[in-house]
Formats: C-alpha cells, structure tokens, sequence
C-alpha cells in the first residue's frame, strides 16, 4: 500500500460529500467546509478529515441543515439513489427540515411586502 492512499475503512471528507452527491464537485465540498457550513460530530474539520462509517455529518445549505449518519464509503461518484445509500439522516433533521420547508410555504410572498411597504 501506498503512502498516499487511505485505508479501505476511511476516506476524506470532501471526497465523501462529493460521493454522495452533497456537492457537485469537490472543489465546492472543498470551500464550503473551509466556510464552516460542514461539520462533523458538531466540529469544524478541514477537508481531508478522514471520515469513517458511523460518523455523523452536518452539511448546511442554505437556512437548513441536514445532520447525516454516514452508512457507507464509496470512491465513485454514482447515480443518486446509489449515493442516498451512503447516508441515513436523522429524524430530528427530516423533521426540522419539513418544518422549514412548511415555514415557506406559509410565509408570506415577499413581493406582497413591497406593495404594500
């Protein structure tokens, strides 16, 4: 085995996250890490941590954050449902993420805002 390569049980973060289709390339996994939006274990990490199965992952986009458990490696980028394989989110932030999602749907448009203001 090489010095550079990773044990089988281990891989990058940014690798991970472009794996499993977090982000469309690894240089954009690469900066919003180095922007603190991933975290793991609660943690700031830069992007060669290495990550293992069982770890858990926060990736936010946006106002909403997703907490994943990690399931898998994989050193391809595959189709989506094979990437969804690789994760299991948590309920407590498919909940918070539904919660956001009917938040939307409830606020009010915000051209309606200027019409009236």
């Amino acid at each position: 085995m090489s010095a550079t390569a990773a044990p089988a049980d281990s891989m990058r973060l940014d690798k991970w996250l472009w794996a499993a289709r977090f982000y469309k390339t690894r240089a954009l996994a690469v900066e919003e890490i180095g922007r603190g939006r991933v975290l793991v274990a609660g943690a700031s990490v830069k992007p060669a941590r290495e990550i293992r199965p069982g770890d858990v992952v926060t990736v936010r986009r946006g106002a909403v954050a997703r907490q994943v458990v990690v399931r898998g490696l994989s050193a391809q980028r595959g189709p989506a449902p094979v990437a969804q394989q690789l994760y299991d989110e948590t309920p407590e932030s498919i909940a918070a993420r539904e919660q956001a999602a009917a938040a939307r749907r409830l606020a009010p448009e915000p051209a309606h805002a200027i019409a009236q203001g």
